[in-house]
């Protein structure tokens, strides 16, 4: 473990702040969660929405950050709900890994859930969400228009499986 000499915060921001550590700017980012969801039907369940970063809507995983205190299982149910709605089923943790260590200590957690059970989606306010299934047949080829990385790698792992 690598531990820091110095450290002065260049920038504090409602999702992440900035700090220069031993010389290089850093991103400090809250842990995230990632769900590959199936649903009763064996379709994967994906999100469209914009994002900013990318200028485009982008086809992802359900996903977000943990709250303060929060583990990484519990956001990932309540993002899963929030976004899609579906809930219930059995969960297994199928990776985790730092998104961009080149700059950012953010560490995602990639989850598989199936048997789930429809609910009502309950997106945050500031959210635009479209639910897309996906045949789980249909995710080799799926994989070849993903732009989003934690969508990448959880589909991965899932046709690893």
């Amino acid at each position: 473990m690598i531990v820091a000499v110095s450290r002065e915060r260049l920038f504090a921001g409602r999702v992440f702040d900035v700090v220069r550590e031993d010389g290089k700017d850093v991103v400090v980012h809250a842990p995230a969660v990632a769900v590959v969801a199936l649903d009763a039907d064996d379709h994967v369940v994906l999100v469209r929405q914009p994002r900013a970063g990318a200028r485009r809507q982008l086809l992802e995983l359900p996903a977000g950050i943990l709250d303060e205190g929060e583990e990484p299982l519990a956001a990932a149910r309540r993002e899963l709900r929030e976004e899609t709605g579906l809930h219930g089923g059995e969960w297994q943790l199928l990776a985790s890994f730092f998104t961009t260590p080149g700059f950012s200590d953010e560490l995602m957690y990639v989850y598989l859930a199936s048997g789930l059970d429809d609910g009502e989606p309950e997106p945050d306010d500031d959210e635009q969400l479209e639910v897309v299934r996906v045949p789980r047949g249909d995710v080799p080829a799926l994989i070849e228009s993903v732009e989003d990385a934690k969508t990448l790698v959880g589909l991965l792992l899932l046709l690893r499986r």
